[in-house]
């Protein structure tokens, strides 16, 4: 093991542990949820000290830990954090999650022995995506990741869990056995599974194989049929992680691992890529503005704005990525406390309809506050962190091509459009029939788990260059 290692190797170890120790250790019920919360704020604080280490002036592989797996195919447990980028995204990733398992204690998950092992499982495993340096292990801890989120749908969701999950399991096991074969193919042709030592590769058919596992999971239109019900289904919290932080990791799948070891299909499949992206930008956009439920607006807002973010990376200049990763980590915040919000009024109002809402701002201050913060964060009105991603996003795509810029352009008119619409609906619109006099403003507990993924975003409002001036050394 190289020096230094051992803060990704616990940042990943930590939850999967603490999954276990929720599963197997005899504990009263009512500890269970707490135990999982302080483990979750413990790996924020170990990701705090992995960012207070890290060199970004220095860039590249940093972290380092690797022990063999199989000597015979070049195999090894090889994880580290590589580049910025990596940085933030585990970040964005032990961020979310523990608001997530914060918002499940406050919602009183039943089964929380299960639920609660589940979701620390699930922290270890996107941790685990975003720090392997080896294709097998990369591939292992992708599939890993999908496990819980299927049990956490078809468990705990909506009345129409099943055939999300259905839909779920059938997208993502398409599009993972895909990568599997390309994982394999590029393995033995390189002579080793190292994303490091391995070397680029110029078959198109691999560069697909990557390609497709990240489309379906990102999703690009028009791959994104398993996403409409898996977002209203699942529980707020587990939305909240399915939009802020899974879809991130096809998005860094693309940055790490094709755009390092298949620059001959990035610009070989450029065209196409920015094309289905910017279709889905549109698409989303207009979606979201019909949709007629909260959850419906978000779930479509994020198609969009994973199109916008694919459109920045496959601008490959430094502008395009950098915007990209910020809006990742802008994207990944706002779209989690969005749906704890919508789970919030669901709570309140048993509806999600926005023709059953409305007058939810008279006598709800605090609803109404965060609200109103939250959209107009994104909405990308000037000074705030999402326009200035979306901004060097459509500056770094204007040098592919005018076309792209102006496209990018009218769908940040059209999520105006949206966010506004579901601001009206829920807060000043006449109170709905699902709106009572008695229904409760936010209380301390649900602040108290919003509040600070909104001052984040207020932070990097004011400091954006935080992330775009440390993503790649």
């Amino acid at each position: 093991m190289t020096a230094h290692g051992w803060i990704t190797d616990v940042l990943i170890l930590l939850p999967l542990a603490g999954g276990l120790l929720v599963w197997l250790v005899p504990m009263p019920r009512v500890w269970i949820a707490p135990t999982a919360l302080l483990i979750a704020l413990f790996e924020i604080g170990f990701w705090v000290e992995s960012l207070v280490r890290f060199d970004f002036d220095q860039g590249g592989l940093q972290e380092s830990s690797r022990l063999s797996w199989l000597d015979d195919l070049g195999v090894s447990y090889h994880v580290g954090m590589f580049e910025g980028f990596t940085v933030w995204l585990v970040g964005l990733t032990v961020v979310v999650l523990a608001a997530s398992i914060a918002y499940g204690l406050w919602s009183r998950r039943d089964r929380p022995r299960a639920y609660y092992g589940l979701m620390l499982f699930l922290t270890g495993a996107i941790v685990g995506v975003f720090t392997s340096q080896d294709l097998l292990l990369f591939y292992v801890f992708w599939e890993a990741m999908l496990i819980p989120l299927y049990v956490l749908i078809g468990v705990w969701g909506g009345p129409g869990r099943s055939g999300a999950t259905i839909k779920f399991v059938i997208y993502t096991m398409v599009g993972s056995l895909l990568m599997l074969a390309a994982v394999i193919v590029y393995g033995l042709q390189a002579g080793t599974f190292s994303m490091i030592d391995g070397g680029t590769n110029a078959s198109s058919w691999i560069f697909l194989g990557f390609a497709a596992a990240f489309i379906v999971k990102a999703p690009l239109f028009p791959f994104h049929g398993w996403l409409p019900d898996a977002y209203r289904e699942s529980p707020a919290e587990v939305s909240a992680v399915l939009s802020g932080v899974v879809s991130k990791a096809a998005a860094f799948g693309f940055l790490r691992i094709c755009f390092s070891l298949f620059p001959a299909g990035v610009h070989d499949f450029r065209t196409p890529i920015l094309v289905l992206s910017a279709t889905g930008l549109v698409y989303g956009s207009l979606l979201a503005f019909r949709a007629p439920d909260i959850r419906g607006v978000i779930a479509y807002s994020s198609l969009a704005q994973m199109g916008l973010i694919v459109l920045g990376l496959f601008a490959t200049n430094n502008l395009g990525i950098n915007g990209a990763v910020l809006q990742m980590v802008n994207h990944g915040l706002i779209s989690a406390v969005l749906f704890m919000l919508a789970g919030a009024v669901e709570r309140r109002t048993s509806t999600g309809r926005l023709d059953r809402l409305g007058g939810m701002a008279r006598g709800r201050p605090a609803l109404a506050t965060v609200l109103m913060t939250i959209g107009v964060i994104a909405l990308a009105v000037p000074g705030s962190s999402a326009f200035a991603g979306e901004f060097a996003i459509l500056a770094g795509v204007f040098q592919q091509g005018w076309m792209y810029a102006v496209i990018g352009a009218v769908a940040i008119i059209l999520a105006a459009a949206y966010v506004l619409r579901l601001i009206s609906a829920v807060l000043h619109r006449a109170p709905g029939t699902a709106v009572t006099e008695s229904a409760l403003d936010l209380r301390p507990a649900e602040l108290a788990i919003v509040v600070p993924l909104i001052g984040l975003l207020l932070f990097l409002s004011a400091w954006p260059a935080a992330i775009t001036d440390r993503v790649i050394g």
